[in-house]
């Protein structure tokens, strides 16, 4: 099992840089931040944009993974993002992971453009998205015509630190996304249903990982090629409220067959709401353990 935390790209750097130092220092295996213009109830609050977050946090961190939860295709298009990903991945060293998912048409990152956000079929062009980032960061030059996208001679040289791309881990809980997810995916991961109760969600993470071996069967590919990740943000229970809380988290993913649990980094108030002090004893009673 390997543990994952967010840090919203909502702090001034000052503010920012230790949470994200610290993060490495607890012993997390990867650290993400949210990739919006903008967050539900946070919308009318500080927001930074994830790419140069992610790039500062590359400088202030050594070993620790780092990626995008989630980049989507409501904002941002394959060609110039392609080399925000290889800037990325060349800052960092090779330790960027870029989460992707399809977003949502009731967001803010869409309906910030008015008309101009509304698309006719948010999973064919989520599908034609990843393709392109598939076929832009593996290839030299590349020319492709879709429903949403074109390039022509799209470059990409240096080309990426990783071979032969920063690994893909797919959001995706409905069935089109998840044969994206089995087809690109480097890793899965899902939030789970919105549930009245935390055993329900529990309940809708399991049927989730049931419907992505079947995915995975119809692409033909092995269920040990894909990291699975559980993010924890849609449980009706902060999963960092208390250790023993977190300690079942990872307990229950890792019986339901996940490699990776993702959790928020405490807030002082609202959502994401809780104490740092659980997040230092986390850090010294459980990631140890993970390790051995």
């Amino acid at each position: 099992m390997r543990a994952g935390i967010v840090i919203l790209p909502e702090y001034r750097w000052p503010e920012a840089e230790p949470k994200w130092r610290r993060a490495e220092e607890y012993g997390f295996d990867h650290a993400w931040t949210f990739d919006h213009l903008g967050w539900r109830s946070l919308v009318d609050g500080p927001w930074f944009g994830a790419v140069p977050t992610l790039a500062l946090a590359a400088r202030a961190t050594e070993r620790i993974e780092l990626g995008t939860l989630v980049a989507s295709p409501n904002f941002r298009h394959p060609v110039p993002f392609t080399r925000e990903i290889l800037a990325l991945d060349d800052v960092s060293g090779g330790r960027f992971t870029l989460g992707v998912g399809a977003g949502s048409s009731d967001d803010y990152d869409s309906t910030v453009f008015g008309e101009a956000g509304r698309v006719a079929s948010r999973s064919r062009r989520f599908a034609e998205f990843v393709e392109f980032l598939d076929a832009l960061l593996t290839t030299e030059k590349t020319t492709l015509t879709g429903e949403y996208y074109a390039a022509v001679d799209a470059r990409n040289a240096p080309g990426p630190v990783q071979s032969p791309r920063p690994p893909f881990v797919v959001a995706a809980n409905g069935p089109k996304a998840m044969r994206v997810a089995a087809r690109f995916g480097q890793g899965w991961i899902t939030t789970g249903a919105k549930t009245d109760d935390l055993e329900s969600w529990w309940r809708s993470i399991g049927e989730a990982a049931a419907r992505f071996d079947e995915a995975l069967e119809e692409t033909g590919r092995d269920r040990g090629e894909v990291r699975r990740f559980v993010q924890t943000d849609a449980a009706q229970v902060f999963a960092l409220s208390s250790v023993e809380i977190y300690r079942e988290f990872l307990g229950r993913a890792d019986e339901l067959g996940f490699t990776d649990v993702v959790a928020p980094w405490p807030r002082r108030e609202g959502i994401f709401a809780g104490s740092e002090d659980v997040l230092e004893a986390v850090a010294a009673e459980v990631l140890p353990g993970l390790r051995t």
